[in-house]
């Protein structure tokens, strides 16, 4: 327990279960994505797929995290018609 309080205390907090399911969720599409992508030859579900897999890396809040996922499986619906 010392070790997490001292995290805490360098301005460092583990993700809220809603944060991780998102993240786990998201890069499960996007595996899903980039693989079809690939097997099809087609470019656009391949890189929203990388992109899916790779954003929540750079994004720390989980609405933010939600808004940015959903918008990327929104392009990947519209991409894939």
């Amino acid at each position: 327990m010392d070790n997490l309080d001292a995290l805490t205390a360098a301005g460092l907090q583990l993700p809220s279960p809603a944060y991780l399911f998102g993240a786990i969720l998201f890069g499960i599409i996007g595996y899903a994505a980039w693989r079809y992508g690939r097997k099809a030859g087609l470019p656009y579900p391949k890189w929203i797929g990388v992109a899916l897999m790779l954003f929540p890396y750079a994004v720390s809040r989980t609405s933010l995290l939600y808004l940015v996922g959903g918008a990327l499986c929104v392009a990947l619906y519209i991409s894939r018609a």
